[in-house]
């Protein structure tokens, strides 16, 4: 298997709580990210003390109540299944807190992590305040749910999204990447993608590649999965049938999403 695409977990780590994902720094090739998943059985809780990281915790499904034993959330999440599309309530948390979450319902949970020295506050950020974009023509539309975009200064590195790709279409298309510490032109940010499909039973395939050829790695990608992308571009094909979801995890030196597409590629959106 592709030491870029990580399958799901079931390891117990209290009573209740499970974990369906960890990517480390020292688990991966990435240094900025960090990820996990955490599924919750109602009435089960998760602390955590973050040190020199802050971490935005995303309400996949269910409801959680959240605290960083200041300021408490309760009740938030807003769906039941991811592909309701609706957007969801998150939590931004800053670095030298401590964080607590119990499940009011069964619940999933990602956890969102990078870097971070300067303290910020904490904040909701509500389903309400998600940016919908959509995106894209033809076979490669998708649509957008902006949790914590580069636009918004709540965070100090961190940067989270979440994107639909409907049946038969294309994401993260035409190849695109931002691996280089260039602006104007590029910005460097590691990622991962967290994927599901409607139905379940589905798969998609992924390609992250960069120009030298030190990576190249296409993976079919199935419910639940993490892919790892630590360089390079990284499209997303979504077969005929399926709708793909994922949760994008960036994180950077200079908090801005600036991307370059594949050259071999940019001509489609001239059309």
């Amino acid at each position: 298997m592709s030491h870029l695409l990580r399958k799901p977990q079931a390891n117990e780590l209290s009573q209740g709580v499970k974990l369906v994902h960890e990517v480390k720094k020292s688990n991966s090739d990435l240094s900025y990210v960090e990820f996990k998943v955490l599924d919750l059985a109602p009435g089960s809780s998760y602390e955590e003390s973050l040190s020199k990281q802050e971490c935005c915790i995303v309400a996949l499904t269910g409801k959680i109540t959240a605290t960083d034993h200041e300021q408490t959330f309760e009740n938030i999440g807003t769906r039941e299944s991811v592909f309701e599309r609706k957007p969801t309530d998150s939590v931004y948390v800053s670095n030298d807190r401590k964080f607590g979450i119990t499940a009011v319902t069964e619940a999933r949970v990602a956890l969102c992590y990078s870097p971070s020295e300067n303290q910020l506050p904490t904040k909701l950020i509500k389903a309400e305040d998600n940016g919908i974009e959509n995106r894209g023509k033809f076979s490669n539309k998708r649509t957008v749910h902006n949790i914590l975009p580069d636009s918004d200064p709540s965070a100090n590195s961190l940067l989270v999204v979440e994107v639909y790709t409907e049946s038969g279409n294309w994401s993260s298309y035409p190849p695109h990447k931002h691996d280089q510490d260039n602006l104007p032109e590029e910005s460097f940010l590691e990622e991962t993608y967290y994927h599901e499909l409607d139905p379940q039973q589905g798969f998609v395939f992924q390609r992250v590649y960069t120009d030298d050829g030190s990576i190249d790695e296409t993976m079919t990608v199935e419910n639940g999965n993490v892919v790892i992308v630590p360089a390079g571009y990284h499209p997303v094909g979504v077969p005929d049938g399926y709708t793909s979801y994922y949760l994008n995890v960036m994180a950077v030196p200079t908090r801005k999403w600036k991307f370059h597409n594949d050259p071999d590629h940019e001509w489609i959106l001239e059309r």
